[in-house]
């Protein structure tokens, strides 16, 4: 396999060479085929080795059980999945009613999916932009909703200081241009908008204690690992500032049920998913930087007076 990666290479938030390897996974959905997890020592960034280029990653997307990019209802974790999505759907919309009370302003979802969230936005009267990479998926948004979703190209087409709010719900890991997408974001919003990133936290406890098997590293899908520590400084380096994070409290237990599938667990997995997921989230009561997902809010960096 070509990759952007032949050899153990510069962190790609910081160019820090001071970079180890964690982690040997497996490509668990579709492959079996084996990567690496590397971690920078200076910002705590950790990264997929190697990286499937732009043009090889696409067939690593192309399996029926990849959920995000199906409407099927068929099995009982398609079930679960989105009958959690409705309740999701509910709580994104309200968190970014709260960040302008009463506004409906302009927003721009990178990584729309079929549409859902796109759909419910505009249903609250807000001007709904919506990127997305696979044609599949923007076609069943089309024939569902209605909605025309642009291909992911057409981000850097858009025109500067636009947008109240810009989201991307579990997509940011998915980026090849991590530091182009995020420049680019830092344009597009407007002085006072609000950045929206949903990303799986590989400090949180269901992860330490799955380890490999950690089904939210997900490689090679996911080319990026966040901890707190590796956003923030992902986001400074690029004009932006995290104001806050919130859990993202249900990952826990459909990671936990994924993980433990694909350890071969049985039934007894099932258990001992709902018990990593609990234990996981009382761990982040106190501390929500230790959820097992989380929904950072960003803004603009504000200039020094």
């Amino acid at each position: 396999m070509s990759s952007l990666q032949d050899t153990f290479s510069a962190c790609p938030i910081c160019s820090s060479t001071e970079v180890s390897s964690l982690l040997q996974l497996k490509d668990f959905s579709l492959t079996q085929q084996h990567f690496q997890i590397l971690e920078c020592e200076q910002c705590s960034l950790r990264y997929t080795f190697p990286i499937p280029s732009v043009d090889e990653i696409a067939p690593y997307y192309d399996f029926p059980e990849y959920i995000s990019h199906t409407d099927s209802t068929k099995g009982w974790m398609h079930q679960l999945y989105h009958k959690v999505r409705n309740h999701t759907l509910t709580q994104k919309t309200n968190w970014i009613q709260s960040l302008f009370t009463g506004y409906k302003g302009q927003l721009l979802e990178i990584g729309a999916g079929t549409g859902a969230f796109a759909h419910a936005m505009q249903k609250k009267g807000w001007t709904v932009t919506a990127l997305e990479p696979d044609e599949a998926s923007r076609g069943r948004a089309l024939q569902n909703y209605g909605i025309s979703l642009l291909s992911s190209e057409s981000l850097f087409e858009l025109p500067e200081n636009t947008y109240d709010v810009i989201t991307l719900w579990h997509v940011l890991e998915h980026v090849h241009a991590l530091k182009e997408y995020v420049q680019c974001f830092q344009k597009l919003l407007k002085p006072n908008g609000r950045l929206i990133i949903a990303v799986p936290n590989y400090t949180s406890y269901d992860a330490s204690f799955y380890k490999q098997f950690w089904a939210a590293y997900d490689v090679p899908r996911h080319l990026y690992h966040f901890a707190p520590s590796a956003m923030r400084y992902l986001m400074k380096k690029n004009g932006l500032e995290v104001l806050d994070a919130k859990a993202m409290w249900f990952d826990s237990f459909y990671v936990g049920l994924l993980s433990e599938k694909y350890k071969k667990s049985g039934k007894l997995g099932v258990i001992r998913a709902f018990w990593i997921g609990l234990c996981s989230n009382l761990f982040a009561l106190n501390n929500p930087e230790k959820a097992s997902s989380l929904v950072y809010t960003i803004r603009k960096q504000k200039p020094f007076i």
